[in-house]
């Protein structure tokens, strides 16, 4: 359920500070974001694939962690992320 590598570098360019920006939290939640939706679709047509749902939790978790940092530490990057991937977040 990886990304493709084109997808993976329009997700870099458009939320990276600069080039090859991999690690800033808003690139790592945007990509997060992506496998989510993608994990979703496959668990909607495979139900009982217990492992992928597993790995979607964690996913989930973790960008939640995330979002919660970018909110502590910068709210302004935090309502910018939230707002242009369409995730609810507290």
């Amino acid at each position: 359920m990886a990304l493709d590598q084109e997808v993976k570098a329009a997700i870099i360019a458009k939320y990276g500070k600069k080039d090859g920006d991999t690690g800033s939290s808003e690139v790592q939640i945007a990509l997060l974001s992506e496998q989510i939706k993608i994990l979703t679709e496959h668990l909607k047509v495979f139900k009982k694939d217990h492992s992928s749902r597993l790995g979607l939790l964690k996913m989930v978790g973790k960008r939640k962690r995330l979002l919660a940092y970018l909110k502590r530490t910068d709210y302004a990057r935090f309502t910018d992320i939230v707002n242009s991937l369409g995730i609810r977040a507290k």
